[in-house]
């Protein structure tokens, strides 16, 4: 989908995908650079609410070991 940057740097988000991803007035969303592209994420209203449950099932002896695993990769 192809839109216009206007003078003032402004876009227009179509009506499909504002009505699909739930985007109004005041609604937030992130431009991620990407190198070549621009990524445009749409943020969830409460973002609280939306992550609840993203970690079911993992415990802190696994936030243990896959932090242990980073420190390793940032000193290798």
């Amino acid at each position: 989908m192809t839109v216009t940057v206007s003078v003032k740097g402004q876009i227009v988000i179509p009506s499909k995908m504002r009505k699909r991803y739930h985007l109004g007035p005041r609604s937030k969303i992130e431009l991620i650079d990407a190198g070549s592209e621009i990524i445009i994420v749409p943020l969830p209203q409460m973002p609280f609410q939306a992550s609840r449950g993203i970690l079911a099932g993992v415990t802190s002896h696994d936030v243990v070991l896959a932090r242990r695993q980073e420190r390793k990769r940032e000193h290798a």
